[in-house]
């Protein structure tokens, strides 16, 4: 799967632990609305919206205490901003399984399980330097000591961080500096057959009961035929590939737009006769954040941000025809960037 993403061509084999080391692909993002705006304002480059992808070794039982790869797992998987967890929905008996035999409900439970006993050691670590500060009268340790007992026992229970109901600033104050790996959000992917690339199957259901109240997203690809359709260089041959299975674009593009979506991002656009460039920013984000993405002293310097909406740049065909329709808007410091906006920013340092 990650090769399909990436084309980074990592070693893919049937034993375990093939992965060891781990491979790191910049995927672009893929976005229609690109083409459309370089069809207009005809750029010399255009630069779509990018995530990184990281795949990690595998995982077993006991990594926690160091089994098989599980330390360097732990520490890898600590460092991302997001999950994206691969489960096996599909039989066959000529590819290998850890465990002997196909339940991806399991094999998720055991990943669980894992990150949820790190996250453990990682909580009461700090909830015994909370305590000692909370003896003494400190009334925002005190705060920190509930919150933390609250979360050591929903691990102990083996419910994940990223469920806990806790305040928006519960979260920030207390949880974030932690990094804990269960407070990640997730994207579960089941891998599956190719007749079941689009209606699933009985794994899948099992994945989706499972998961129903964890706030996580779901997304069904046939990792395999995405890795056949992959190989072929004629985009015709690709796109009736995947008619053939009942796809009107590869699965891949479906991933990387859903790990944008977890990941809590957006894209505005900036576009020239030099460039049309897809920008990255977190959904919530200002003006003057926004204009940070390109340099600090946009940032720093902000005076306004002249915004047309998508639409209105592609149905009236340029920014000129925009101008004269009364299209553009002139906005300050607290204006919320929509996703789509087209943006110039006005500056001084």
């Amino acid at each position: 799967m990650f090769n399909c993403l990436s084309n980074a061509k990592a070693q893919s084999a049937n034993f375990p632990f093939c992965t060891i080391e781990p491979n790191v692909g910049v995927v672009n993002v893929p976005d229609e609305r690109l083409e459309k705006l370089s069809e207009i304002v005809n750029p010399e480059r255009v630069q779509p919206a990018v995530v990184e992808i990281v795949d990690i070794a595998g995982l077993v039982k006991g990594a926690s205490k160091g089994e098989g790869l599980g330390n360097k797992f732990l520490a890898n998987i600590r460092e991302t901003d997001a999950i994206i967890h691969v489960l096996r929905c599909f039989d066959n008996d000529n590819i290998v399984h850890v465990e002997s035999t196909i339940d991806p409900v399991r094999d998720k439970e055991i990943i669980d399980f894992e990150l949820q006993i790190k996250d453990l050691e990682t909580v009461e670590k700090r909830l015994e330097r909370a305590k000692k500060s909370a003896r003494t009268g400190d009334k925002e340790a005190q705060k920190e000591v509930d919150v933390l007992n609250r979360v050591k026992d929903a691990l102990e229970s083996a419910t994940s961080v990223r469920i806990i109901d806790l305040t928006e600033n519960e979260r920030l104050e207390y949880i974030k500096p932690l990094q804990l790996l269960t407070d990640k959000p997730v994207l579960y992917v089941c891998n599956v057959d190719d007749a079941s690339a689009v209606s699933g199957n009985v794994y899948v259901d099992k994945v989706k009961e499972a998961i129903k109240n964890e706030n996580a997203e779901l997304l069904m690809l046939a990792v395999g035929t995405e890795a056949d359709i992959n190989e072929l260089d004629d985009y015709e041959e690709r796109q009736l590939f995947l008619e053939d299975i009942g796809l009107d674009e590869p699965g891949a593009s479906k991933l990387i737009r859903a790990a944008y979506k977890l990941l809590n991002l957006q894209t505005y656009f900036t576009a020239g006769v030099k460039e049309v460039r897809a920008w990255t920013i977190h959904i919530g984000d200002t003006a003057p954040q926004a204009a940070g993405v390109i340099h600090t002293d946009f940032e720093k310097g902000f005076i306004r941000a002249e915004v047309i909406k998508y639409d209105d740049f592609v149905n009236l065909g340029g920014e000129k025809k925009v101008k004269e329709a009364g299209k553009l808007a002139v906005e300050g410091k607290e204006y919320i960037v929509k996703d789509g906006d087209m943006m110039n920013f006005r500056f001084n340092v």
